[in-house]
């Protein structure tokens, strides 16, 4: 879109803006984060672990082909992230999708995705506390202090610089998300280098050939790429803290559709291109999942301290990461506070317009992560990841699930959609949610995690259902008690 079309859709979202409710969980936000921090925020959801750490084992398993997986996910996270923006534009809200679910789809719908994204995050909180322990493992300084203690450390600190203020948290996105940019371009400089001229990594040659003369593009066939797409689509997880960060800046309606129609491209650049680059540098077979595949690549070449500053990298983007979703889940919970399907104590704001309930709730659970660190350091980061892929692949449906509803309401008239909008809406959103639908089926031919991670959803299940009963039973018993003082 250009910025001709963007300053069109600015002046219609500002007409749209003005017939939408408010929500109050909106109040009392400061408008701290400046157009820098949002666009740093959307690259630094692009980009994490997932391409850092966990290329290396993809590619090993997958082959070539996952750069199309890449590729595929990032289409179908690109749908999500617009379809979310749109609804931003028409009203730009710190409670987000879940402001967006009440309004479309009533307060089961809201309180269905508030809860899917807190167990999203809450679990992703663990795995990021585990990550960071682990990375910091890799310095022989760090080595003889337990995992629990690091964890809890990354913990507190993270903690602390969301509970002072957003300026904080949008600070601390930014340059995490230099760091992550700077070390790709870094990369595919030399990347490109060693590919054009010919120079020996490993004793290879890069090129083509690593392609052609090591099974080709699927190596392994068409099911390991098939089993890698859940964790393709964890890899894009909190692109949608996009529409969460929209409540506390100024001018949304101008910095929102820029960040959200970069997406795309980086997504091409730094996932796709990225993988491509590492495909042709070395066959997958020498890349392992224990090991960053851009750290494996370096060390063959004799770049020395390369695994240091990899090493380096990947520790900040698991602290981004953290930061993210203790920023993202005190809003979201704030948001369901006020409307009665959180406890009350995760509507309360700090002196600093920081809503601090719900980021002490969300902290609280990392709390048991770091336990889950001390009795089993070995298998906490797996265990928690299974249970985070089900919370995001529920929030990503929720929200074009929304938007659906939220199209059914404009074609009625009841309200004005922004020129702002999701291509192709109408058939997108359904394209969009049986490709989701799809992966958590395929999760089934994987029998070792993805299996596993499917006998999960009727517990999930159930504890929604019984904690939505819990909530109307309490609310029942507030007005009871509140008309009963009123006839005293």
């Amino acid at each position: 879109m250009s910025n001709d079309a963007v300053d069109t859709a600015v002046d219609a979202a500002g007409t749209a803006e003005s017939q939408a409710p408010a929500d109050a969980g909106d109040a009392g936000y400061s408008k701290d984060l400046k157009a820098r921090h949002v666009n740093m925020i959307a690259i630094g959801g692009a980009i994490g672990t997932g391409l850092f750490l966990g290329a290396g084992g993809r590619l090993h398993s997958a082959g070539p082909a996952l750069a199309v997986a890449y590729l595929v996910c990032g289409v179908i996270a690109f749908f999500v992230v617009r379809a979310l923006g749109e609804m931003v534009l028409y009203r730009p809200s710190s409670g987000s999708f879940v402001s967006y679910a009440r309004e479309f789809l009533g307060e089961k719908g809201a309180y269905v995705a508030g809860w899917m994204y807190f167990l999203n995050w809450s679990t992703t909180c663990i795995a990021d506390i585990t990550a960071i322990a682990l990375y910091t493992h890799y310095w022989s300084f760090f080595t003889d202090i337990p995992q629990w203690v690091l964890a809890l450390i990354a913990l507190a600190v993270v903690l602390a610089v969301n509970l002072i203020s957003v300026k904080y948290f949008g600070e601390m996105e930014f340059w995490f998300a230099i760091i992550k940019v700077a070390a790709l371009v870094a990369f595919m400089f030399v990347g490109i280098f060693l590919v054009s001229t010919q120079h020996e990594v490993g004793g290879e040659t890069p090129g083509l050939n690593m392609i052609t003369d090591h099974g080709g593009f699927l190596p392994n066939g068409v099911m390991p790429v098939v089993i890698v797409l859940q964790g393709v689509v964890f890899a894009y997880a909190s692109l949608e803290l996009v529409g969460v960060a929209a409540g506390e800046t100024k001018d949304p309606h101008k910095i929102v559709p820029r960040a959200v129609n970069s997406i795309m491209w980086r997504v091409g650049l730094f996932y796709v291109g990225s993988v491509v680059l590492l495909a042709l540098l070395l066959p997958g077979s020498v890349y392992s999942a224990d090991e960053s595949p851009f750290v494996t690549v370096l060390s063959k070449i004799g770049v020395s301290g390369a695994g240091d500053v990899m090493n380096f990298v990947v520790l900040t983007a698991a602290m981004s990461s953290l930061n993210s979703g203790l920023y993202s889940t005190g809003r979201i919970l704030r948001s369901m506070a006020m409307a009665g399907s959180a406890p009350k104590f995760t509507a309360k704001m700090n002196r600093n317009q920081v809503p601090y309930g719900g980021i002490l709730l969300t902290a609280s659970i990392g709390v048991l992560g770091v336990g889950l660190n001390r009795v089993v350091p070995d298998k906490a980061f797996e265990i928690v990841l299974n249970v985070a892929s089900l919370g995001i692949i529920g929030t990503w449906i929720s929200i074009m699930v929304c938007h659906l509803a939220f199209v059914k309401r404009a074609k009625e008239g009841l309200i004005t959609r922004p020129k702002f909008r999701l291509p192709g809406s109408g058939v997108t959103e359904y394209v969009t949610i049986a490709f989701l639908l799809a992966v958590l089926g395929l999760m089934w031919k994987d029998a070792e995690v993805g299996r596993k991670t499917l006998f999960l959803i009727p517990v999930v299940a159930a504890a929604l259902v019984v904690g939505w009963y819990a909530i109307k039973r309490k609310a029942a018993r507030e007005t009871d008690r509140e008309a009963a003082e009123l006839t005293k």
